[in-house]
């Protein structure tokens, strides 16, 4: 049985290693699974520890996806077999892969990411966390968990908020995919490579002149991907969120969301991609709708491991609630696209209601020592 994570130590030309990560689960485009995380965690402190290991390099197997997000559908078992929770899969997988992005953003070695083909949900957590993260021509980001039931995690409360204007808000609420130009625009991304540059770049970051001081390592690795990147840039696709900016600013402000899903909902346009977006939203849990735009306004500003707190906290009462389980029934399981949520439209949501997703579900938040 093939492993689900595959690791390596890869020779440089001056005696140092790069460690490789490849999640390797193509079938489920390389969804993660608990069993996936922590097997990258405990890498990830062996290589820490290691001296001669200079760098981290991530990548998806195949060609079709870095990774597609987090197991839904074990998400979804845990959630339904312990209605009300504790839902122990469940909750025990979402404090570690915060855990596993938290390490990625505060890594104390370079982390390079190869961000190629599909990267959803958990996936995009571990692209926004690394320090170097490219991105291809067949680079489709999305975080659609308002269609589920769910809410943009993994950090998303962190860099959503750090996108140009409303362009965060913006993807979080209809579910909106983005490529490559996009993703940098959007500071997701760092670097766009044509998929064909792969090889070429393994080769030149093995033959790095490494020193082992990080400061040195990030540079070098910066000027020798930005020096493949400049024959790349001209064969990406053009991006949408630049050039839709003041719509985008001009539909998601206020801090009213029910007036910016009614501006949206109201969006008369031949645009394919607004269009999209348009129906993202209006598929999605309305439940979901406000827990979302609380999330992002609560989180502005905040320290990175209280937003990983904070997101645990809230993703925990989500998974004791019967809404995700109906819109993962929806959408993966029956696929019908006909989820019944438990309240029908954004007006009828009261405050209350969503309040109570935000109170403490423990005494003590589980990611308390991060």
């Amino acid at each position: 049985m093939a492993h689900s994570v595959l690791f390596e130590n890869l020779a440089t030309t001056n005696g140092k290693f790069v460690g490789q990560a490849i999640l390797n689960v193509e079938g489920t485009l390389n969804s993660l699974t608990l069993e996936m995380v922590d097997l990258l965690l405990d890498q990830l402190a062996v290589w820490q520890s290691d001296e001669s290991v200079v760098a981290i390099f991530i990548r998806g197997a195949g060609e079709k996806a870095l990774c597609a997000g987090g197991d839904v559908q074990a998400l979804h078992q845990s959630s339904v077999s312990q209605p009300g929770g504790p839902c122990e899969y469940a909750e025990t997988f979402f404090e570690r892969e915060y855990r596993l992005d938290y390490l990625l953003h505060t890594y104390c070695k370079p982390t390079i990411v190869w961000g190629h083909g599909i990267v959803m949900g958990g996936g995009l957590g571990i692209l926004a966390a690394c320090k170097h993260r490219i991105v291809t021509e067949k680079t489709r980001i999305a975080m659609p968990e308002v269609t589920i039931a769910l809410f943009p995690d993994v950090g998303g409360s962190y860099f959503l908020n750090k996108m140009p204007g409303y362009c965060g808000r913006f993807l979080a609420l209809t579910a909106a995919s983005i490529n490559a130009v996009d993703s940098v625009y959007a500071g997701l991304a760092d670097y766009c490579l044509n998929h064909e540059q792969y090889d070429r770049l393994c080769e030149t970051l093995l033959q790095l002149s490494w020193s082992g001081d990080r400061l040195e390592d990030d540079r070098l690795i910066s000027r020798a991907i930005q020096e493949l990147g400049d024959s790349a840039v001209e064969k990406m696709p053009a991006g949408n969120l630049e050039n839709h900016q003041t719509q985008i600013d001009y539909l998601c402000e206020g801090d009213d969301v029910v007036v910016i899903a009614d501006r949206i909902a109201a969006l008369t346009t031949d645009d394919k991609w607004l269009s999209k977006a348009k129906v993202g939203l209006a598929g999605g849990s309305p439940l979901a709708i406000k827990w979302i735009f609380r999330q992002l306004n609560l989180a502005k500003g905040l320290p990175l491991k209280d937003i990983f707190q904070s997101e645990l906290s809230l993703g925990t009462n989500i998974m004791r609630h019967p809404e995700f389980a109906e819109g993962v029934r929806a959408l993966l399981i029956d696929k019908d696209q006909s989820p019944n949520w438990q309240i029908a439209d954004l007006d009828s949501v009261s405050e209350d209601a969503v309040a109570a997703f935000f109170q403490a579900p423990w005494p003590q938040n589980p990611l308390a020592d991060l």
